[in-house]
C-alpha cells in the first residue's frame, strides 16, 4: 500500500506499531498494533495483516478470561504429543484446519478441546484411546 493521506488532515500517514488496549468481560490487554498512523490526528488505517494481530490479542485475552488455552499452549501440547495439526484435528477433534487456527490465533480453542489437550498433556496415553476408536471407525 503506497502511503496514504490522513482522511481528516490530508497529511500523508507513516508506517508505525502503536500500543492498543482492547478489553474483554471487564479485563484488559495492552499489544502493539501496527497500521499506518497520523502524526497529527488520531486516524489509523490497518489492512488485513494488521487486524491479524488485534484478532490474535482478542483471541489470547478470551481464552485467558474464558480459562481456554492460548495459542502457544496448543502447540506445546500437540507437538509434545507428536501430532501433525490434521492429525490432532482428526484425533482429537475440529477438523483437519482447526489445530493451524487454534494455534495461530484465529478462533478460540472451545472448552471440550481445552479439556481434552490438558488431559493429554498430563497422560499422554490417553492418546491411544483415540487412536484405536480413530482406527476402528476407517476400518469400518
Amino acid at each position: 500500500m503506497a502511503n496514504p493521506v490522513c482522511p481528516d488532515t490530508g497529511v500523508p500517514m507513516h508506517r508505525d506499531t502503536r500500543s492498543m488496549t482492547i478489553t474483554y468481560k471487564g479485563k484488559s490487554a495492552t499489544f502493539e498494533m501496527p497500521g499506518w498512523y497520523c502524526d497529527a490526528s488520531e486516524q489509523s488505517i490497518h489492512d488485513g495483516s494488521d487486524m491479524k494481530v488485534s484478532d490474535r490479542a482478542l483471541t489470547e485475552l478470551k481464552a485467558k478470561v474464558e480459562g481456554r488455552l492460548a495459542p502457544e499452549a496448543v502447540r506445546r501440547i500437540r507437538k509434545r504429543l507428536k501430532l501433525t495439526q490434521k492429525d490432532a484435528g482428526r484425533l482429537i477433534g475440529g477438523g483437519p484446519n482447526a489445530f493451524q487456527k487454534y494455534e495461530s490465533g484465529e478462533i478460540l480453542v472451545s472448552h471440550a478441546i481445552t479439556s481434552a489437550l490438558l488431559l493429554l498433556d498430563r497422560d499422554p496415553t490417553g492418546l491411544e484411546v483415540l487412536y484405536q476408536r480413530d482406527k476402528a471407525t476407517h476400518a469400518a
